[in-house]
């Protein structure tokens, strides 16, 4: 009786995940793992092009051959590209299928890393810093401004197809918090680059989205006209010329 009971408790909740999935992959736990769309299941055949069997080849050639399950990343990106800038399932049984491995051994890594979209994304993706320091500096009301300006929610694409908004974890320039990263797909998928912008307010992310809008590119990095790279506002005030060396060592002979 009990794991009757149970069986059909879970039957509901699955069902119930099932109803919401745009809802719940707003959540950011939604990366980690992957219900079934008439566009994103394992019965939809997927295989690499012609001209990219030719680059899969190549891919493979730099491992031993006892060895291929080392392609794993480079395959993902190259069935990303062709792809359009994401994975669906079928794309990883068919990397899964190349490197002869069972397919979870490809989930694990295409969902341990961000810059592998599981889910459709637009020509912009805007990704937002959600690590401590971006967080105290004010991303979440980056994030609220973009997604209110944008009319979606996290992971989901605006209408046009240009933007899609989504977290990814420390960027690597705390200095400069809050940031975001735009993946650009804008010339294609195979074209795609990652630009960095830095000392963004709620204010100029917004600008940032307009001026992508319009097709204009704007210089990577920092955003604010008072500060060079990771300097501070103003320029420096200490270490100004180069600093004396040790009295103990004579560096000339070194």
């Amino acid at each position: 009786m009990l794991a009757r009971l149970a069986s059909r408790r879970f039957l509901e909740i699955r069902q119930a995940f099932r109803q919401s999935s745009q809802a719940s992959r707003s959540l950011s736990t939604a990366l980690n793992y992957h219900l079934d769309t008439p566009d994103n299941n394992p019965d939809l055949p997927w295989e690499f092009s012609e001209a990219n069997k030719q680059k899969v080849k190549e891919i493979l050639s730099h491992y031993p051959s006892n060895y291929k399950q080392s392609a794993v990343i480079p395959l993902l990106d190259l069935a990303q590209q062709q792809h359009g800038g994401w994975l669906p399932v079928s794309a990883m049984n068919a990397v899964a299928k190349v490197i002869e491995v069972a397919p979870i051994r490809v989930y694990e890594v295409a969902t341990f890393y961000s810059m592998f979209n599981r889910s459709k994304v637009g020509k912009y993706h805007l990704l937002v810093c959600g690590t401590t320091p971006c967080m105290i500096r004010g991303s979440r009301e980056i994030e609220e401004a973009l997604l209110n300006h944008l009319g979606v929610k996290r992971n989901e694409v605006t209408s046009d197809g240009l933007f899609s908004v989504g977290e990814m974890e420390c960027m690597g320039c705390c200095v400069n918090a809050p940031m975001i990263t735009v993946a650009d797909y804008s010339n294609g998928s195979e074209g795609y680059t990652y630009n960095y912008y830095e000392d963004i307010t709620p204010k100029r992310v917004i600008e940032i989205v307009e001026m992508l809008r319009r097709g204009e590119k704007l210089p990577p990095g920092t955003q604010n006209p008072k500060r060079i790279k990771c300097g501070p506002e103003g320029g420096n005030t200490t270490l100004l010329t180069d600093p004396k060396p040790p009295p103990c060592r004579d560096l000339d002979a070194c």
